[in-house]
């Protein structure tokens, strides 16, 4: 059934946002394989993407250079469509540290073998929404274009129960294993299933509900959709499509050819290594490799499966793998029928183009020490040139496009006034050493930033490196500035909390490196200091700088200060072109007689989508319960103590568990 793409906003196209929604539908419309939409920041790029997706009306594939800024647009596109199937996708290489060898200090890193389960839910719900439906919008990482398993078997495998069919309590049992759910007497979580008497019940890879199927006299008489804690009836359905577990499906044929495939290349191997004196190596690949097929030939599948991927699917040393781009519809003569949205496109592209390299590099290392085979290769990202040939038409959308995009786009769609009517922030520059009765860049940007705190702002300051980052925090809190650092290493759930934190006002000030450079989105920021603007490089480039003052064009107040000794090229022209926007913009103003205004933002974050159900009947009960004791915490704290205590003594353990989550509640709370 065909669903239409509805673009629900309180909001309409205005400024130079209906000119650009315009031209980019034309010139894809047309056929044109590249575009760009060339947006200062706050210009509502996001929203210009969206209105075009809405007309264009295929299948969307929106890509971000990190999980973070897929997490946001993950939820703005969420909002912009309420009722279409936005989903967010983020490879595991997102997350943990992928399989690798260090020779220099010998040592490997095995893959991480814990599933993070709602990572799993997500991907699942992705693909399965792409399978089944044609008004989708997937949110992603750049790692979308890692290997992933073919589409054709993964939609070949798919299990339809319906209602009146004949069917047996083992058809279903056998038909569930076989498509890699597994077993349990205990809670339900994705991907799993329990037996009571001639009931069954499941809950989908993709879900977070709980299907009841009775089975009466060989036949399906019921399916019923509960709710995964309340166990609440949701409804009746009269038939339930569960797809495969994991994205990696063989059948039986396809299994028995590949372990005998595999088992030919280890020999092949074995005797290379061998040959070369590498008995090590040999030893340690014959071991590994001999425990994987045991593994697989017993229960169809192994940790690292992807590895032997190639031997799966029949395709060739060197072929492209199946990605998630694989999983998007395509004409008959199977050219890409989807459009494809490039957020922040000068980082973007750089990172698509340089993936298959070091992937290949850190492959080599294992292969070369015996811990994987040479078709291990074959799991691998998409080349560049691969990935080109496996996406639709693409908007660009950056507020600096790189080389790449003017180079290839047919238009380019140009961005600069804001609906708000905001302008471009005022910048200055300060020296960086001090002198005379100037006391340096660290002590300039305290006062600048203890002024714009007292008129209630938000301050960020960027550093070039992480340790400089985390010992300016540690100095301004020592001066009584509220500060928390982000960079690469605080993990991807944390980093989101951390910018929810500085949005509400519960510190001051954010320091960081060149994460805080683009898309994010933080209107109460009304001051930047970047330190030692003048160190010219990647961090201190044109395009950095441009992006980095961008931060502060959210708020009517914003503005920037460059601590630099020294004017470089990079300084120039930023500058420059800062200065050109605030004209146009001023401009703009004046003639249409609009007032700047700081864009008003909901702060809403993907971590509420990805608390898992235990936390949401946890806050669920707190909220409740805590309206009912009327604030007397302290009495609430005891009474439920005492709830837990009758819960253990039953041995109601899953309840003792959300009593106990919730007393930690409401100890934090007594403690304010």
């Amino acid at each position: 059934m065909a669903h239409e793409f509805n673009l629900q906003s309180e909001y309409k196209p205005s400024g130079d946002q209906p000119k650009a929604i315009e031209v980019l539908t034309k010139s894809v419309s047309a056929g044109n394989p590249y575009q760009t939409l060339l947006g200062v920041t706050g210009s509502g790029k996001t929203f210009t993407a969206a209105n075009v997706i809405e007309k264009i009306g295929k299948p969307t594939l929106v890509i971000a250079h990190n999980k973070t800024l897929a997490a946001q647009l993950a939820q703005e596109y969420k909002e912009f469509f309420p009722n279409n199937a936005v989903h967010y996708f983020v490879s595991y290489y997102d997350y943990y540290q992928p399989e690798a060898y260090m020779p220099v200090s010998d040592t490997y890193i095995e893959k991480e073998a814990q599933i993070n389960e709602e990572i799993e839910r997500l991907r699942h719900a992705s693909t399965q929404a792409l399978l089944s439906r044609d008004d989708v919008i997937i949110v992603a990482s750049v790692s979308c274009i890692y290997g992933l398993g073919s589409p054709e078997e993964y939609e070949k495998e798919h299990f339809r129960i319906e209602v009146g069919t004949t069917c047996s309590r083992k058809d279903i049992i056998d038909r569930l294993i076989g498509i890699y759910y597994e077993r349990t007497n205990a809670d339900l979580s994705p991907g799993l299933f329990r037996v009571l008497g001639n009931t069954v019940e499941i809950m989908p890879a993709n879900e977070r509900s709980i299907y009841v199927i009775d089975i009466d006299a060989g036949r399906i008489s019921r399916i019923m959709e509960t709710d995964a804690v309340t166990r609440t009836v949701h409804g009746d359905r009269d038939v339930v499509f569960v797809f495969p577990a994991k994205h990696f499906v063989v059948d039986e044929k396809q299994q028995k050819q590949a372990l005998k495939s595999i088992e030919i290349e280890l020999q092949e191997r074995l005797s290379e290594l061998e040959k070369a004196g590498k008995i090590l190596e040999a030893e340690r690949l014959k071991r590994r490799t001999r425990y994987d097929i045991a593994l697989i030939r017993e229960v169809g599948y192994c940790n690292g499966i992807e590895n032997y991927s190639r031997h799966f699917s029949g395709r060739n040393a060197g072929d492209a793998p199946d990605t998630l781009l694989s999983y998007f519809p395509h004409k008959a003569d199977g050219t890409p029928d989807f459009l494809t949205v490039i957020d922040e496109s000068h980082v973007t592209i750089p990172q698509i183009a340089a993936m298959y390299g070091g992937d290949a590099a850190r492959k080599q290392n294992l292969i070369d020490h015996g811990f994987r085979l040479p078709s291990a290769r074959d799991n691998r990202p998409l080349t560049f040139e691969e990935f080109e040939e496996r996406v639709g038409p693409i908007v660009f959308t950056s507020a600096t496009p790189g080389t790449y995009e003017e180079q290839h786009s047919s238009v380019v769609a140009e961005q600069i006034i804001r609906p708000t009517g905001l302008i471009d922030p005022v910048v200055d520059i300060y020296p960086v050493v001090a002198k005379g009765d100037y006391t340096g860049q660290v002590a300039h940007f305290i006062t600048e930033t203890e002024k714009e705190i007292q008129k209630g702002g938000r301050v960020i300051a960027t550093t070039l490196t992480k340790k400089m980052a985390e010992d300016l925090s540690e100095y301004l809190d020592e001066k009584g500035i509220k500060t928390k650092y982000l960079h690469s290493e605080i993990h991807t759930i944390e980093r989101i909390e951390i910018l929810t934190e500085f949005r509400k006002g519960e510190f001051d000030c954010l320091v960081g490196v060149n994460l805080l450079r683009e898309g994010l989105d933080l209107p109460e920021v009304s001051f930047i200091g970047i330190l030692d603007a003048d160190k010219e490089g990647f961090l201190r480039s044109e395009t950095s700088l441009i992006q980095t003052i961008g931060r502060a064009a959210r708020n009517v107040d914003g503005r920037v200060i460059l601590y630099a000794d020294k004017v470089t090229g990079s300084i120039e022209k930023a500058m420059s072109e800062t200065q050109r926007r605030r004209e146009i913009q001023l401009a703009y103003n004046k003639e249409h007689n609009i007032t700047p205004k700081t864009i008003s933002k909901n702060i809403k974050d993907i971590t509420q989508q990805m608390k898992t159900e235990h936390q949401k009947a946890v806050q669920k009960v707190y909220d409740i319960e805590k309206n009912q004791f009327k604030g007397n915490i302290t009495k609430l704290i005891k009474e439920k103590k005492k709830q837990m205590a009758e819960a253990v003594k039953v041995l109601d353990f899953e309840t003792a568990a959300l009593i106990r989550d919730e007393i930690k509640m409401l100890e934090k709370e007594d403690e304010r």
